[in-house]
């Protein structure tokens, strides 16, 4: 069973497979374009091959730091890469001061963002070419348990007298 490894990587090796999963309408210098001038990218490899990548940078607010192309190969999906990935760009976020993490995620990843912590904090918009999206986020400022809702009280089972 092969192991999966997390790494920084340069902003150009995220193009290639960013552009395939994501954008295959793009050229990769197109791609470069949307790209913040500040943001880190990290990627999850496979024996050397580069199967999940995303990047983060600061877009907003003071303190809101931006989640993008988050991209897995189709076949490494299920494996825990785009977690990873995920958890590495919220960690970077966060110990470079961010309050507010915040994605435009594709309906189909909500799950992905949800286990990580993150809410839809929008109605379900469509972009052009590329499909249904939320807007996702996740306040940096608290513990991640907190944010979602609590679990439901159950009832306490009425205890039988002896």
């Amino acid at each position: 069973m092969s192991r999966l490894e997390l790494r920084t990587v340069p902003l150009a090796q995220t193009r290639p497979l960013r552009r395939d999963v994501l954008r295959p309408y793009m050229t990769v210098e197109e791609l470069a374009e949307h790209e913040p001038d500040d943001a880190v990218a990290y990627g999850v490899f496979d024996d050397d091959e580069l199967i999940a990548v995303g990047l983060v940078g600061p877009e907003g607010e003071p303190g809101d730091w931006r989640v993008r192309g988050m991209a897995t190969t189709p076949e490494a999906r299920g494996r825990g890469a785009g977690t990873k990935v995920l958890q590495a760009l919220v960690q970077h976020a966060t110990a470079h001061g961010a309050t507010r993490i915040w994605c435009n995620a594709r309906t189909r990843a909500l799950p992905l963002y949800e286990r990580a912590g993150f809410s839809a904090t929008s109605e379900e918009f469509e972009t052009p070419r590329i499909g249904p999206h939320y807007r996702m986020e996740l306040r940096a400022d608290r513990d991640p348990a907190q944010q979602r809702e609590p679990a439901p009280q159950r009832d306490p089972v009425p205890r039988s007298e002896a």
